[in-house]
Order: structure tokens, then sequence, then C-alpha cells
């Protein structure tokens, strides 16, 4: 069933990328709705890769200001500080130690995974950046904005957050509730006919 304007407006045509919020927290039942919602997306045999750390605590956005540093542009590093929330989406690529679980009709993949860690490196780092979008689609889904952050210093990051794991950042997500008073308009699209064939 195809969606109305109304939810493709909120989710494609009337969205921004927002690096302005406002100063209002996100319950967690809202960020267990967004995850509810991103883990539904397809990933390259059922794989789900992405691992979130949901940074919204003064401690933890401490934490997340000492590992951006001040090497880093000023507007970026201000504009993640000041979300309410900055999702570390990182990937994990022992990912197929899941597929059991995941992937029960294929009890083959893990091993397959297993023995061919660049593949596995590949399929983690590829299906965590899709599920990126589908939390940044997720997020607009439920009245949220988001802020995409690709440049930081991810191994300042992977050792304030994801000590102990294997777990790697691959994207920073900065979520709020959008402060409508900082509008801007939307930057140029690329048309069909400039990126587009049909064969």
């Amino acid at each position: 069933m195809a969606l109305d304007n109304t939810a493709l407006n909120t989710l494609f045509r009337e969205a921004r990328a927002r690096c302005a919020f406002l100063d209002e927290a996100i319950p967690e039942a809202t960020l267990r709705a967004v995850y509810n919602l991103l883990k539904q997306g397809p990933t390259a045999v059922n794989s789900s890769p992405a691992r979130i750390v949901f940074v919204t605590s003064e401690p933890g956005r401490a934490a997340l200001r000492s590992a951006l540093g001040p090497a880093l542009d000023s507007d970026v590093v201000g504009a993640t500080l000041q979300a309410p929330v900055t999702a570390i989406v990182a990937y994990d690529s022992a990912f197929h130690e899941q597929l059991p679980r995941l992937l029960p009709d294929q009890p083959q993949a893990a091993a397959r995974f297993a023995a061919q860690p660049e593949m596995a490196q590949d399929t983690a780092q590829r299906g965590a950046a899709m599920q990126a979008a589908y939390l940044i689609m997720a997020a607009r889904g439920v009245g949220l904005g988001c802020w995409l952050v690709g440049e930081f210093d991810r191994a300042k990051v992977d050792a304030a957050f994801l000590s102990g794991t294997r777990w790697r950042s691959s994207l920073l997500v900065d979520i709020g509730y959008v402060d409508r008073s900082k509008e801007f308009p939307r930057r140029p699209r690329l048309e069909f006919e400039d990126v587009c064939r049909i064969v």
C-alpha cells in the first residue's frame, strides 16, 4: 500500500538535515520505537550488523565532547553536543555469530562469514551504514529530526564508548525535536536525468 503525501512529505520532501534542536529530552520509549522501526529494514542475509549506543546522559556527553576533540569543525562539534541524543552507529564484524538466530534456514552462513573475515568486515560496514539511514527515516517517522556526522575521530569514540567490545563506530546521528524557528530552505538536488539511466 502506497504512503499518502503527508507521510512522504514527513519522510522525504519536507525533511531536512537538522542541526538545531529544542532543549527537550527524548524518552527511552521513543528511542526504542525508533529502533523497532529501523530493525525492519533489509540487510544482506538479514545480518543486522549495526550496533547503536544512544548517548543521552551528561557523563556520556562529556565523554563525547572529549572524544570529538578540538581538531574537528567547531560547528559540527557544537551541533552534536547540543543535540539531546547522539546515536553512535557502530558495526559488529562478528555479526555472523547471530546468524543462527537471524537466518535459521541457512545454518552454513555463519561459518562462511567466519572463514572470510574480509567479506564479513565489508558486509558489516555496508550493512551498518544502511541501518544508519533506516534510523534517520525511523526518527523522522516518529517526529524527530536528525543530523548526520561522518567525520569524527573514530579511535577516540571507540575508546570512550566501545572499549571491550567488537563494535567499531561508523557514523554519528544527532537526534532531537527540531527547532522550527531555525528552518532553512532545502538545498538543491540532482534531477533524475542527471544521475539515472534505464537500460
